[in-house]
């Protein structure tokens, strides 16, 4: 599905930050079909990844300094705001935090990082000329975005008052309770409680790339040297979906949409 703006309050982009982004270039494009175009800025590039002429995601390699911290790769998931200042502030006053205070991105927006009181984080876009991806809900493309969390009530009354977000909730396809986030009558994510099954996991928001067949695709990205973390799984009247981790460490979901571009 082509986009050109975002709903306030709305997923709109995500981007990995990567320990090896030649690596992960090579992976991801393989996997999914997408080209790269590097973009001068700062330390290193930052990589473009597009599908057919569209922008529909980003990688860039994390500097010596987030490698000596230990960051782990991931994949970084964007909100679109209208006031990236304003809905900052508003997150600590709620009991969030500034992870990274907000600043401009060249012509692109206006930025900032912050996290939840659940300790995921999340980015918040304020666009210029940038918008968003231009292309989602499609095979390779993202098209849902899920937070994984160790205080679901607490993530929740926290995006909801922050984000104007209202939840429906329902049983989840492994068991347990699924929250989903609504943007007034528009999906904007989903929660799962981090079960003592799932070990030390912290919390964090997850992508999911659209893919046309869940098994074909997870055959591929373990061909091309990702582990996968969980095998497919159907959600009655959604889709069959994989869980995995590309060989840089980065977790991510692919998912066969029954009804994609919707």
């Amino acid at each position: 599905m082509k986009v050109t703006k975002f709903p306030p309050n709305t997923f709109s982009w995500v981007d990995l930050a990567t320990s090896d982004a030649a690596a992960a270039k090579e992976f991801y494009c393989s996997l999914f079909g997408w080209t790269a175009l590097d973009l001068p800025t700062g330390e290193s590039p930052y990589t473009m990844l597009s599908l057919g002429g569209d922008n529909v995601c980003a990688l860039w390699e994390m500097n010596d300094q987030m490698k000596g911290q230990g960051v782990p790769p991931h994949w970084q998931n964007y909100i679109s705001v209208e006031n990236v200042d304003a809905m900052a502030q508003r997150a600590v006053t709620l009991g969030g935090t500034i992870a990274m205070p907000p600043f401009d991105v060249m012509q692109a927006g206006r930025m900032a990082i912050i996290a939840d009181p659940t300790a995921a984080t999340v980015s918040l876009w304020q666009k210029k000329e940038h918008h968003g991806a231009d292309r989602v809900n499609e095979p390779g493309t993202f098209c849902w975005n899920e937070l994984m969390t160790r205080d679901a009530a607490a993530a929740e009354k926290f995006y909801c008052e922050l984000l104007g977000w209202t939840t429906v909730h329902s049983p989840g396809p492994l068991g347990g309770e699924y929250i989903e986030f609504r943007n007034g009558e528009r999906q904007a994510g989903g929660m799962l409680p981090i079960r003592a099954d799932m070990g030390n996991m912290p919390s964090h928001w997850g992508v999911y790339f659209a893919v046309a067949d869940c098994d074909l695709a997870l055959k591929r990205a373990t061909g091309l040297g990702a582990s996968a973390l969980m095998p497919p799984v159907d959600i009655e009247g959604v889709g069959r979906f994989a869980a995995l981790q590309d060989p840089q460490g980065a977790m991510f979901n692919v998912i066969a949409l029954l009804a994609p571009d919707s």
